[in-house]
């Protein structure tokens, strides 16, 4: 096996477990109901951090299988609007960098939270056929976004103080 064979199935591993993790997270761990719309989870603090990591094509699989996987078994009329914004919200983060914690990714979380819940939103509006629905799921996913980026910052500050970025090569 070629040393690029051997990267292309290290991340495809490092896909596959984020995905797991990402969809375990979501569906199940701190899942905790919004009233009006949706559920806090931590699902979208390990999609970051598979941003972080992996190369965007890798990191955009782990999202939508794993964010797509658990509305499949929670909600799944929300698949499709999920699949869409999984792969939204992973663009503007950056594998760049020594650290998991850069000025881009910090600005990052700042934009996914804002992009999700508009996004989730207008999805909103489109699936029950209301522009009454926009605020109700801008709410619930205005306040899971920001659970998750506190908890994307926390987490990767202490992988950061740990040195561990430089040590995976994905």
């Amino acid at each position: 096996m070629n040393r690029g064979s051997t990267d292309r199935a290290r991340r495809l591993v490092v896909t596959a477990l984020f995905a797991a993790a990402i969809t375990v997270m979501t569906a199940y761990v701190l899942h905790i109901p919004i009233p009006g719309g949706g559920y806090i989870h931590l699902g979208d603090m390990l999609i970051y951090l598979a941003a972080c990591m992996l190369p965007r094509p890798y990191a955009i699989a782990a999202g939508i299988i794993g964010g797509g996987l658990a509305d499949l078994l929670t909600f799944p009329v929300y698949v499709v609007p999920t699949i869409i914004m999984k792969t939204i919200v992973v663009l503007p983060f950056s594998t760049r960098g020594e650290r998991f914690l850069t000025r881009r990714n910090g600005s990052a979380i700042f934009l996914a939270g804002i992009l999700s819940p508009v996004g989730y939103g207008v999805a909103g509006c489109i699936l029950y056929g209301s522009v009454a629905a926009f605020l109700p799921q801008f709410i619930g996913t205005l306040i899971q976004s920001v659970v998750n980026g506190i908890a994307f910052a926390v987490l990767s500050g202490a992988l950061d103080r740990a040195k561990l970025k430089p040590r995976l090569s994905l």
